[in-house]
């Protein structure tokens, strides 16, 4: 028989199924950071890893922060149906690889994605029932400005077209679960902690509680 339960220090773990928990939000709010403490704070958290065209920056690892790859063979993965979602992004494809998500899922582990509304919205019409999603806004227009000018990371025309994009971006904050303002990243992320700690013991989650009631009828 297979066990329905384990025993950890003493407390019963019901297996559950595991959950995608999406952060979107426009380039600056905060989300990156948001990920990398979360990522931190939860062992059994996975970092979806997206497949893009966009060529690899500095400091970013092949196989951790992306998979770097042709237009050519990004769609060749599309024509085979190895995406759960794609999306172009500024003139680049960026696109959520399906086996692994599958796989982790079903060992019990959760994973997290870093898409935007796009991609979330892609993922709605093929996991709903797995699916959690969290918008981050910034506390002001003039906030996310200042951030994304003083990371550095992008010429002031690319700045200028993220400001833009902001726009079209937040206004689809309602369709999602949730919404956070990140106004201090400790407090964001102890939000975001706490949504998944209640994602995750959802009824529905906890595939094998059923059996597990009806051991414990005398």
């Amino acid at each position: 028989m297979v066990a329905l339960y384990s025993m950890i220090n003493d407390s019963v773990h019901i297996k559950r199924r595991g959950l995608m928990l999406v952060l979107s939000s426009p380039s600056g709010a905060g989300k990156t950071s948001i990920s990398r403490r979360l990522l931190e704070l939860n062992p059994d958290l996975r970092l979806s890893i997206s497949m893009t065209t966009r060529p690899q920056r500095p400091g970013e690892t092949e196989g951790k922060d992306y998979f770097f790859v042709s237009d050519e063979e990004f769609k060749r993965h599309c024509d085979g149906g190895s995406f759960l979602e794609y999306a172009r992004v500024f003139d680049h494809f960026y696109g959520t690889p399906r086996q692994p998500v599958e796989e982790t899922l079903s060992q019990g582990n959760d994973i997290l994605f870093d898409i935007d509304w796009q991609g979330t919205q892609s993922l709605s019409q093929s996991a709903r029932g797995d699916l959690v999603t969290i918008f981050i806004l910034p506390p002001s227009w003039q906030e996310l400005e200042r951030r994304l000018q003083s990371r550095a990371q992008d010429t002031k025309n690319i700045v200028q077209k993220r400001m833009a994009k902001a726009r079209n971006e937040m206004s689809h904050w309602a369709e999602y679960d949730y919404v956070l303002i990140n106004d201090d990243l400790d407090t964001t992320v102890h939000h975001v902690h706490s949504i998944l700690t209640a994602e995750r013991l959802k009824r529905s989650r906890q595939v094998d509680l059923d059996a597990f009631v009806k051991l414990l009828k005398p």
